[in-house]
C-alpha cells in the first residue's frame, strides 16, 4: 500500500506529492504549522487524505503543546484548528476532521492534560485505518458499477494518494480488478497541476494496471469512439442535493459522458457529503496561483502580462451524475433522500 501518510514517533510522515512521478521522496513535519504548510503546498492533496492529515496535524499540535492546564490546551487547540482550517477551503473533510478532534476534546475536558494528548493522537490515528477500511468498502461497492471489460476514465487523482490508502475512484477501479474484471484506464493528465498524468498514473503502473494518459481535450473524441465504457472520479465535496464539486475540468466530462450515453460515478466517502450545503452554487471554489497555469516544471509558456483563471474546482450538477458510491452503500437520485439516508445511517441505499 502507498504511504501517503503516517503518524511517526518523529511527527507526521507524508509522499511528497509535488515530485511525483520522478521523485520518490518523503517529507516529516514536526509541527502543526508544517502540517499546514504541506496542505497549503499540495505536498498532500485529496479530500480524505487532508482530513486525516488535517486530524494529525491538530494531534501533532497538541501533543507539543506546553499547556500546563486544560483551559491552556483548550485555547492552544482552537488555534491549530483555526491555522488548519484556512489551508483549503474546497474539500470538506478538512473542516470534517476539524469537528472532530474538537468535539473529541469536548468529550475528555475531565481528563488530565497528559491523557487528552494521548487520546487525540489515537483519534487521529483511528481516523487514518478508518479511511482505508472506508475505501475497501466503497471499492466493494463500486466494483459492481464497472464494466466487465473495455475502458474507464478518471479524471484527476482519486487513488491511494488521495486517501490513506486504497483510494475512491481508483479503489473502485482496483477492486473490479480484483474480481477479474478486464479494465483499461483512460487517465486525463488534468491541467494544470497534472494530478492524472503525474500521479494516477504513478499508483496504476506500480499497480501493473493498464493505464492510457490522454490530455483533457480527448476525452470526447474516445467517448465517440467507443473507448470509454463509463467514467469514475472522487470528490472534494458533495452538496445535500448531489451536485459535486471536484478537481477543475470534471464537468466536461460529466457532459460529454451524458451526450453520449456513458454512466458517471462519483466514489467519496460520507465525510465528502456536506449536508449543511443545499446545492454547488453555496460550494466555496479556491482559487490557485496563476502560476500553475502559465509554467511547467517552471519553464513559463505563455506570454507576459496575459491574465490568468486558476480555479482548483468546478462544479457538476447531480443530473449529470448517475449514482454516487459511498463505504455505506450506493445512492442514486433523488440524491436528495438517498444522501441523507446514508449520512444518518438509515439504509444501505443501493450495496450492488
Amino acid at each position: 500500500m502507498i504511504p501517503t501518510l503516517e503518524w511517526t514517533d518523529r511527527g507526521v510522515r507524508f509522499i511528497d506529492q509535488t515530485k511525483l512521478p520522478t521523485e520518490e521522496s518523503y517529507v516529516t513535519c514536526k509541527t502543526y504549522q508544517e502540517v499546514a504548510d504541506v496542505i497549503r503546498n499540495m505536498v498532500v492533496r485529496g479530500a480524505p487524505a487532508l482530513g486525516v492529515a488535517a486530524a494529525m496535524g491538530i494531534a501533532l499540535g497538541v501533543k507539543t503543546s506546553t499547556a500546563e492546564n486544560v483551559g491552556d490546551l483548550k485555547r492552544e487547540l482552537d488555534h491549530i484548528c483555526e491555522v488548519i482550517g484556512k489551508t483549503r477551503p474546497t474539500a470538506v473533510n478538512l473542516f470534517w476532521a476539524i469537528r472532530r478532534m474538537q468535539q473529541k476534546f469536548e468529550t475528555l475536558r475531565m481528563r488530565s492534560v497528559a491523557q487528552i494528548k494521548q487520546a487525540l493522537i489515537e483519534e487521529a490515528q483511528g481516523m487514518h485505518a478508518e479511511d482505508i477500511a472506508s475505501n475497501q468498502a466503497m471499492g466493494r461497492h463500486g466494483a459492481a458499477l464497472m464494466p466487465v471489460s473495455g475502458g474507464v476514465l478518471t479524471h484527476c487523482n482519486a487513488g491511494a494518494l488521495a486517501t490513506a490508502g486504497y483510494g475512491t475512484a481508483l479503489g473502485v477501479i482496483r477492486a473490479a480488478i480484483e474480481q477479474g474484471k478486464k479494465i483499461h484506464v483512460y487517465a486525463d493528465e488534468t491541467r494544470p497541476f497534472l494530478q492524472g498524468s503525474r500521479l494516477t498514473a504513478w499508483e496504476l503502473v506500480k499497480d501493473g494496471i493498464p493505464t492510457t494518459i490522454i490530455s483533457d481535450n480527448m476525452s470526447g473524441a474516445l467517448m465517440r469512439q467507443g473507448k470509454i465504457g463509463a467514467v469514475i472520479v472522487g470528490a472534494d465535496r458533495i452538496a445535500a442535493n448531489g451536485d459535486v464539486a471536484n478537481k477543475i475540468g470534471t464537468y466536461t466530462v460529466a457532459v460529454l459522458a451524458k451526450e453520449h450515453g456513458i454512466p458517471f460515478f462519483v466514489a467519496a466517502p460520507i465525510s465528502t457529503v456536506d449536508l449543511e450545503t443545499p446545492d454547488g452554487s453555496k460550494i466555496p471554489i479556491e482559487q490557485r496561483n496563476p502560476a500553475e497555469v502559465t509554467h511547467i516544471a517552471g519553464k513559463v509558456i505563455t506570454p507576459e502580462g496575459v491574465q490568468v483563471e486558476n480555479p482548483a474546482f468546478d462544479v457538476t450538477p447531480a443530473k449529470y451524475v448517475t449514482a454516487i458510491v459511498t463505504e455505506k452503500g450506493i445512492a442514486r437520485a433523488p440524491y436528495q433522500e438517498s444522501l441523507a439516508q446514508l449520512v444518518r445511517g438509515l439504509a444501505n441505499v443501493d450495496s450492488a
